[in-house]
């Protein structure tokens, strides 16, 4: 068994994970494997890429089709015997050895299922990963209120806590996770019905049920958020359908 496994999907971001994946390499000392399940399809860059990965040690697994995000992180449940899992974003950069003080924190706290560290982008600022569940009307002010509903933004962004300390995360964004293997293992991962957006939410409150998600702030990630939904139509209708899943299988919180 190895200490860790990594998961990292694919779709035509073959220049993000390249740089992902170089600086995991260059500042992890703990053993590891690690996994790319590629969404692309008809990408030019493939057999470059499966090279790059190659030589890296990373194992490819063709998924020949985009099969969302959730699924495609759940693939790694086929190949992966592991005690803790990341599940990372291709836009993540590390700058330190992230997983050693993780491992640490997971040892000494088993009531703890799932580690976010501290995100920030690339200038330093916290970016906003860490909130309360999600409701109809925080979804309408993330898109439409940013500027009306301020107060209403910085309490549901969790903007308030002491992220000096750790503290328990009822939606934690799922650009970088730290999970106990055999607790996703145990809740069959993400579930797949979310093709792409709130599939983090939804394992974040299972996760929860059975045991804590957790801030992790002695370690800090880089993360590119693109926030595609806010500029893609595409993107913003995929992300309205998983809301209306979620708010399906959960109960219709209004407020």
């Amino acid at each position: 068994m190895q200490p860790l496994s990594i998961s990292i999907v694919a779709f035509h971001d073959y220049d993000d994970i390249k740089k992902a994946i170089t600086s995991i390499v260059q500042y992890t000392s703990i053993p590891y494997e690690m996994y790319v399940f590629d969404n692309s399809v008809d990408d030019p860059q493939k057999e470059e890429f499966q090279s790059f990965l190659q030589v890296n040690h990373v194992r490819y697994v063709d998924n020949h089709e985009n099969q969302g995000f959730g699924k495609g992180h759940n693939h790694a449940l086929e190949y992966i015997d592991s005690k803790y899992h990341a599940i990372i974003n291709p836009d993540i950069v590390i700058q330190e050895d992230v997983f050693g003080p993780i491992f640490q924190y997971l040892d000494h706290h088993p009531e703890v299922g799932m580690v976010i560290p501290k995100i920030v982008d690339d200038t330093g600022h916290l970016q906003e990963a860490y909130r309360k569940e999600i409701t109809v009307f925080d979804m309408f002010t993330r898109y439409f209120g940013r500027h009306i509903f301020k107060k209403r933004i910085q309490d549901h962004t969790l903007s308030y806590m002491d992220y000096s300390k750790p503290f328990q995360v009822p939606f934690a964004q799922g650009c970088f996770l730290v999970i106990r293997t055999n607790l996703f293992r145990q809740l069959h991962g993400f579930d797949d019905r979310f093709f792409m957006y709130m599939e983090d939410a939804d394992l974040s409150k299972r996760i929860n049920q059975v045991s804590k998600v957790m801030y992790f702030p002695d370690v800090e990630v880089i993360h590119h958020w693109q926030k595609g939904s806010h500029k893609n139509k595409r993107l913003f209708k995929i992300h309205v359908q998983s809301a209306r899943k979620y708010f399906h299988k959960w109960g219709w919180k209004l407020w």
